[in-house]
């Protein structure tokens, strides 16, 4: 089987929704090519990958999917760019938004994107690895957390995903009941578990991410203390949580702030994450005119996390 690749030249910011609409037109897996991935983060996380410089653009980031080549792929080819054209509707920054097609054997496929993930530490005590890659331990209290990267969900590397685990790690405690609100590949609701939670509510309206997120569960072990649910964000939920997590986009999380205050128990903490620079005033505001304390703010590379408290 030949399978054509679907290269878009964006920006940071796009990256969560350009991958969505990809996913959404049939994508059989996506690839983030961002050249700061070449750089080893300034802390004392991070490892150094093993990738190759020109593999990545100067400025911007390359979303790479794959789409079997049938009679109907120039229909699919251009509902997805008019699909990224209107993301500029909702004020989402999309580059220079070139797109580009080449061909490749379902063989090269199959293999050739698993050089982006390699295991990573990404906190004090967490330590990504990707199934298929061998890791030892460096120390005993480490919290190991093996991911299938799926259809369209990462291995946890981004930086909104990194500055959440690094959150949590600082915020939750023993025995909290938590929300994950977005799970997409269920990093988060893992991590909750392994770092003490007695459970996690895991929410998300793509039945993709769903399942995804039960798969990893059912990988970490921890598959009975995450529920995966399919749901449109926080709406009909009467769960009372000790703390919620959403590593979404801005334009998403300001439509729930409301629902995550009533929820959330007093004293609880809302970790908000997947938040572009621009926008971080927005959320901000969004967060106080509900009632929230705004505890810190954190910032890697473009991106926020807000911790809010009730």
């Amino acid at each position: 089987m030949k399978w054509s690749e679907i290269c878009i030249h964006t920006t940071n910011e796009a990256i969560e929704p350009v991958s969505n609409i990809l996913h959404e037109a049939g994508a059989s897996g996506v690839v983030i090519e961002d050249p700061r991935d070449m750089i080893k983060e300034e802390n004392s996380f991070g490892e150094i990958y093993e990738l190759n410089p020109e593999d990545y653009p100067k400025e911007g980031v390359y979303v790479k999917a794959y789409l079997q080549m049938n009679s109907f792929l120039g229909e699919t080819v251009d509902s997805i760019k008019q699909s990224v054209t209107n993301l500029t509707l909702y004020n989402i920054d999309i580059g220079r938004n070139s797109v580009s097609l080449s061909e490749i054997h379902e063989e090269d496929w199959a293999t050739a994107w698993k050089k982006y993930y390699k295991p990573v530490k990404i906190s004090e005590r967490i330590t990504i690895i990707p199934t298929w890659e061998e890791y030892e331990p460096v120390s005993s209290d480490e919290l190991i957390i093996e991911m299938d990267p799926g259809m369209a969900f990462g291995t946890g590397t981004h930086p909104t995903t990194v500055l959440s685990m690094q959150a949590l790690e600082q915020y939750l405690k023993p025995e909290d009941l938590v929300l994950d609100v977005g799970a997409g590949s269920g990093i988060l609701s893992v991590a909750s578990i392994l770092l003490g939670a007695e459970h996690v509510h895991a929410f998300d309206l793509d039945e993709v991410a769903v399942k995804s997120t039960f798969n990893n569960a059912e990988l970490n072990h921890v598959q009975n203390q995450i529920t995966s649910t399919k749901n449109d964000l926080l709406k009909g939920v009467e769960i009372q949580p000790d703390l919620i997590v959403s590593n979404i986009l801005a334009e998403i999380i300001v439509q729930f702030v409301d629902d995550a205050y009533r929820l959330l128990k007093d004293d609880g903490y809302f970790i908000t994450s997947g938040i572009i620079s621009g926008k971080k005033d927005h959320v901000l505001d969004r967060l106080k005119q509900a009632g929230f304390e705004i505890v810190e703010t954190n910032m890697m590379e473009d991106w926020v996390l807000i911790i809010a408290k009730k």
